[in-house]
């Protein structure tokens, strides 16, 4: 579990439905598909992320020789099925959107054509992973449409859902246009800047709130970053005043301020004013604290002389809206278009593409879901990904999937910038794709018939 990859990852109906899948025959071609159901008011778009760790697990989803023999310990499966995962290779196929990609509701994000078996198998963890990475990139987002010139950080470790959740989740705000983030583990596998000042204990080890700033800068003078209202905020503010003047004789700049509690807007304002009488314009004032979405908008909106924000809590858990209606649904199964009909989840059938149009100003104007292989007018968002188990292109950059979500911030249409709620893109579904609907429909009634 430590590395993720485990193969017992997985929810048990999956065995028994493989054992038998496997009993009766049923290893044809499947076709899945995961998307989103239905966003709550609060959610006009949602950006994709987690592809690059699903075709990691993918790739290297082997059952180890310990597991094996668990299972046959348990009692629960056949010989054929213990068989049948002692060589375990996913070989199928994966279609997806970029990492980074703003979609909507009902938008299939990544598809898997393999084997029945394999396509069932890896459904939970698929799900897991692509659910919660684009869970945190989609808060993470809307924190950086509301404060687009300040700088943000990702302070959630501790209070994430586990450590593997804490280092997605400062991959995923990251891709979502996050500037670094505090968690180290993050910064070694995927190259995020690291970013971090003290704790209050740090503070308070030390007789007096001088000495305290005064070590801490001395051990730790590049981009020092000093927390002041573990006392008194204002009288800690001019202490900065005049340390500055002597740590400025050693060489040793202070780069900016914390203030992690209090009334934020009102306590900047003050220390903004304290430093700029004492000449030091150029250090930053840095909040952090519970901060969320509506916190956040009213600083801003406020005009508080913060240039940046920790936000821990609120991004990690995604406090207002922690799950997302996501699904990964059958659409084809030996050839045959496969649908869902339960009421209030019923599904679009067969193998789909997005198709998206953008305005002559370079935003989004609609998108359209379609039957795979019929072209439509507009962008393709689906692409091959994996070919027989192997990705068919190098994993991109950080970088550049960063750059992509920004892009797609960009490209908007203004409502969704502004985060108004219960605004969306308008997506309408293709004609060929609702005529299935009607030829799946029939079909499964007239089965139903004779019997």
């Amino acid at each position: 579990m430590n590395d993720g990859k485990g193969a017992l990852l997985t929810d048990l109906y999956q065995l028994t439905m493989i054992q038998a899948y496997l009993a009766r025959g049923k290893t044809g071609t499947a076709v899945f598909e995961f998307f989103m159901r239905h966003f709550p008011p609060h959610r006009g778009f949602l950006i994709a992320a987690g592809l690059e760790q699903a075709l990691d697990f993918l790739e290297t989803l082997r059952f180890t020789k310990a597991e094996i023999e668990w299972l046959r310990a348990s009692g629960r499966f056949s010989a054929d099925l213990i068989s049948y995962l002692e060589g375990f290779r996913f070989t199928g196929d994966v279609d997806a959107m970029h990492e980074g990609t703003a979609f909507f509701a009902d938008e299939p994000i990544l598809r898997v054509t393999a084997p029945l078996p394999e396509a069932q198998l890896v459904e939970t963890r698929l799900i897991n992973l692509l659910h919660y990475q684009t869970l945190v990139a989609s808060k993470a987002a809307r924190m950086v449409l509301i404060a687009p010139q300040s700088t943000l950080v990702d302070f959630g470790f501790r209070r994430a859902h586990g450590a593997e959740a804490g280092v997605l989740a400062a991959r995923a705000s990251y891709i979502a246009g996050f500037s670094g983030t505090a968690t180290v583990l993050a910064g070694k596998l995927f190259g995020i800047p690291l970013s971090g000042t003290m704790a209050h204990s740090f503070i308070e080890v030390f007789d007096s709130e001088v000495e305290a700033f005064d070590s801490f800068a001395r051990e730790r003078p590049e981009h020092l970053t000093l927390l002041i209202d573990t006392y008194d905020v204002e009288a800690a503010a001019r202490k900065i005043v005049s340390l500055a003047r002597r740590l400025g004789d050693a060489g040793i700049a202070i780069s900016g301020v914390r203030i992690d509690s209090g009334d934020l807007i009102a306590l900047s304002r003050r220390v903004r004013q304290i430093f700029d009488a004492g000449g030091l314009r150029d250090v930053t004032i840095f909040a952090s604290g519970g901060v969320d979405e509506k916190e956040l908008r009213a600083m801003i909106e406020a005009q508080a002389p913060i240039d940046g924000f920790g936000i821990g809590t609120s991004l990690t858990t995604s406090f207002d809206l922690p799950a997302l209606d996501c699904a990964y649904k059958l659409q084809e199964y030996a050839g045959l278009a496969r649908r869902k009909r339960s009421a209030g989840k019923a599904t679009w059938p067969g193998r789909k593409q997005v198709w998206r149009r953008h305005g002559a100003d370079g935003r989004m104007v609609e998108d359209l879901i379609a039957l795979e292989g019929q072209p439509r007018e507009g962008e393709r968002l689906i692409e091959p990904v994996m070919r027989g188990g192997r990705r068919v292109v190098a994993a991109p950059k950080l970088a550049a999937i960063r750059a992509r979500a920004a892009a797609e911030l960009q490209r908007l249409p203004e409502p969704l910038r502004a985060l108004t709620p219960g605004q969306s893109l308008p997506v309408r579904i293709d004609g060929a794709l609702e005529t299935l609907v009607a030829e799946v429909d029939r079909r499964l009634e007239q089965r139903e018939k004779s019997r």
